[in-house]
């Protein structure tokens, strides 16, 4: 009897430290591992099925644009940005007096990157516009790691805002909007058979009525 326990309970150890085992070389064969290349990170928002509405030229916004919404939307710029006269730089410029500057230049202490550099012009109100929408797009390589303002109702606001800060540029004319043409229809029903006028008129070579009925009447004369 007991030697039957002994052979069980044998049996059952056995068991054991070969699940043990398996368990082990199976974690060991499919251990998760890190992949050799990071999958590259969504910026901004997510555009709606179908995809976004087209940008207006930034002109046609900026007459009616809020300076006081516009300081609101700085407030997601300020915490690497002043825009006080004579304010310290920060992770990026100081942007007092930013409008109308050589792009990448003006702002005595800041290292700006060469890839802004090199866009070259002046921030005009165009560029400023594309610069906030996606600042990686203007300038590959840029230092910038903002992700952008993807409403254009935000971007007006905000730049009308800078502008007033020490720059002051006049803001460009809104362009003319294109007017549809007039719809066809309200003209004058032609009267059925053409020209009235031209109705009385007997085709080219027949006698008139009236000449016609004359010669009738000679040849019963005769």
């Amino acid at each position: 009897m007991d030697d039957r326990a002994n052979t069980f309970m044998g049996w059952a150890l056995a068991g054991g430290i070969a699940a043990l085992g398996l368990s082990i070389v199976s974690g060991m064969v499919f251990k998760a591992h890190e992949p050799a290349k990071a999958g590259y990170a969504i910026e901004g928002e997510v555009e709606a099925a179908g995809g976004a509405e087209a940008d207006k030229p930034i002109a046609a916004l900026l007459g009616t644009a809020d300076p006081a919404k516009g300081a609101d939307v700085f407030k997601k710029c300020a915490a690497c940005h002043t825009i006080n006269q004579g304010g310290a730089n920060g992770i990026g410029p100081n942007l007092w007096g930013t409008m109308g500057e050589a792009i990448g230049q003006g702002k005595a202490g800041f290292a700006f990157s060469d890839a802004l550099k090199g866009v070259g012009g002046s921030w005009d109100f165009d560029k400023m516009d594309a610069w906030l929408k996606n600042p990686r797009k203007f300038a590959p390589g840029t230092k910038m790691t903002f992700a952008g303002l993807p409403n254009q109702q935000d971007r007006a606001n905000l730049i009308v805002y800078m502008n007033q800060q020490g720059s002051n540029l006049p803001l460009p004319a809104a362009p003319a909007v294109t007017e549809e043409p007039a719809a066809a229809g309200n003209e004058t029903d032609a009267a059925p058979g053409g020209n009235l006028s031209n109705e009385a008129t007997p085709a080219s070579g027949a006698p008139s009525v009236d000449k016609a009925a004359a010669v009738q009447a000679e040849k019963k004369a005769d």
